[in-house]
């Protein structure tokens, strides 16, 4: 019998700086060797879980604590961060936040270095640990020049020269792309089975993680743990849906087809998937679900033509990208990490210099046109809110560029108010900032470029972290503005962003245009998703195992049914 190596009894805390507990009536007990999956909405209480763990809370966040969390039957809150990290090893949503050393190496025999060990001991366990991790080749590699994956095998391999019995994973897939993603699920997978040790992972990306098999799924949900079971059993229940909390999206479809899910069906991956009772129900959708397609003529807004750019002498970052968008579109950048989709979108700016080829708008050729003046008709709105804001109250940050631009005081008041009105902002319009939520800040930032009125709008990773109810409100946002002729360029690793918002895709690999097609094309082009990164959509899949006569039409046709559907608000909508 397994032994209990987590207990949480009657748990409840609250941080010093709120008035309520973040979470309430903790009870939960996890068993050596198990790989157990946290999920939940922002602020349902998953994180302050998981610093709970680590040890963060109490020795970082102050707050009270009532109930027992004992870790390997010893009470956490008479023991030390130290002795706690010694137990449970944390691998953090941004790897560069725990890196130490310069080198890989170095940074993996860290803590070695601070236990006093010998430096044969040490160079030997560094030497096993990067060959662990998949690492043995970068030892002398500087960690700030590794790829996104590759930085997260290192944080991963920094904690486990440790042999710590347990491994929490803090939102392991939030800025990786899909491919590099399915690799660190994968990883962690081999991990559990070579050291057998005890995994937990908070994660909003419910579907990606089970691509590898995880024993227990936990639904947090207003700090209380709403559902404790398998991954089998969640599935075939409403409970994700109840906690807005996005299923994989096979799940979904074979809801829409009326099909009765069950646990003994093996929901947990669609390769498991026993897809032959559920056949005629999903071809009889496919032939029902129809929507008509609106066409519409447009004129380019925004071209780059033969665009060759490097950072000083080195291998070009991108190499003749060309393409053009339409006025009015709504289009994402997808690809693989460093395959120059943010350095793309800088030169579109104008942030970065010094290239070869092209960048025309509205017929009008900008290249030589300075950062300001681009920014009357190109606005761009960074991944994290706080890279933007500089401003203390919401009124003030969204002013701003007007401010700089020397309007008069009645017209910034004018312009401001009715934009915060259409991102929804105006009712907390003298509100600090530090008050907002993080989708909240980044209506602020989009706010902020929206009040100079620019023609395009480029989103670098606009729902990365966010829960699938705040993604959905911040995405409906997005198609507002779009509604109202504002052309918008996503840069995104979420492949589902991509098929249900974004019809067209620009697809780059290694500084290439792989691509420019119907999203769904992409999608449904295996060799071109390997060579980008990308994932195939689990859609795909089902259809094909359905044996749909044409599994990207039938792809097509979720994504605009799923879009009706949320339009109206009812989840038992039927083709019958």
């Amino acid at each position: 019998m397994k032994k209990p190596v987590i207990h949480f009894e009657n748990f409840t805390f609250k941080y010093d700086s709120q008035k309520e507990p973040t979470i309430h009536d903790i009870n939960l007990t996890i068993y050596e060797g198990e790989k157990v999956l946290i999920v939940g909405p922002s602020g349902s209480g998953k994180s302050t879980l998981g610093h709970c763990l680590n040890g963060l809370i109490p020795f970082s966040f102050k707050g009270d604590i009532k109930g027992s969390l004992t870790v390997k039957r010893q009470e956490t809150k008479d023991l030390n961060i130290f002795s706690l990290s010694k137990m449970v090893g944390t691998v953090l949503q941004d790897p560069d936040g725990q890196f130490i050393g310069l080198t890989v190496g170095e940074d993996i025999a860290f803590a070695l270095e601070n236990d006093a060990t010998t430096k044969e001991v040490m160079h030997e366990k560094v030497i096993d640990i990067s060959k662990l991790v998949k690492m043995e080749e970068y030892l002398d590699a500087s960690v700030h020049a590794l790829s996104g994956g590759q930085r997260q095998r290192v944080a991963l391999g920094g904690v486990l020269v440790e042999q710590v019995d347990i491994l929490l994973f803090d939102e392991p897939l939030a800025n990786l792309d899909p491919a590099t993603g399915r690799h660190a699920i994968s990883l962690i997978d081999e991990l559990q089975q070579a050291l057998n040790c005890t995994v937990v992972i908070i994660e909003h990306r419910l579907e990606d993680v089970l691509d590898q098999d995880v024993d227990r799924i936990i639904v947090m949900d207003k700090g209380r743990i709403v559902s404790d079971t398998t991954p089998n059993e969640l599935l075939a229940s409403d409970i994700l849906e109840k906690s807005f909390i996005r299923e994989p999206l096979y799940i979904t479809a074979l809801k829409y087809a009326n099909c009765e899910l069950t646990p003994t069906k093996e929901l947990e991956h669609i390769e498991k998937l026993k897809v032959d009772t559920y056949k005629a129900p999903l071809q009889h959708w496919y032939e029902y679900a129809t929507f008509e397609k609106h066409i519409q003529d447009r004129s380019p807004v925004l071209e780059v033509k033969d665009v060759t750019f490097s950072y000083g002498d080195k291998v070009p970052t991108l190499k003749n990208i060309s393409f053009t968008i339409q006025k009015g579109e709504m289009i994402s950048i997808v690809g693989k990490n460093g395959a120059g989709k943010s350095t793309l979108s800088k030169l579109i700016c104008g942030f970065e210099r010094d290239h070869r080829g092209n960048v025309v708008f509205e017929g009008k050729d900008i290249t030589n046109d300075t950062i300001r003046e681009r920014a009357e008709k190109i606005g761009m709105v960074m991944q994290n809110p706080n890279h933007m804001i500089s401003k203390h109250m919401i009124f003030d940050e969204v002013a701003l560029g007007l401010v700089m631009r020397g309007y008069p005081e009645k017209e910034i008041k004018k312009r401001v108010e009715k934009t915060l009105q259409i991102c929804g902002l105006y009712p907390y319009r003298n509100w600090p900032i530090s008050a907002l939520s993080f989708g909240q800040r980044k209506r602020v930032t989009i706010a902020s470029i929206l009040v100079l009125n620019p023609e395009v709008i480029i989103l670098d990773e606009p729902t990365a972290g966010q829960d699938f109810y705040h993604y959905t409100q911040i995405m409906e946002f997005l198609v507002e503005l779009n509604k109202q002729g504002i052309t918008i360029i996503m840069v995104t690793h979420d492949m589902h962003l991509m098929l249900e918002y974004t019809p067209r895709s620009i697809v780059l690999a290694d500084g290439e245009l792989l691509a420019d097609d119907a999203s769904v094309n992409v999608l449904s082009d295996e060799e071109l998703v390997e060579a980008a990164n990308l994932k195939q959509t689990s859609l795909f899949e089902l259809a094909r195992r359905a044996d749909i006569d044409e599994p990207t039409e039938f792809v097509a046709r979720f994504i605009s049914f799923d879009k009706e559907v949320r339009k109206i608000g009812n989840r038992n909508v039927s083709v019958h």
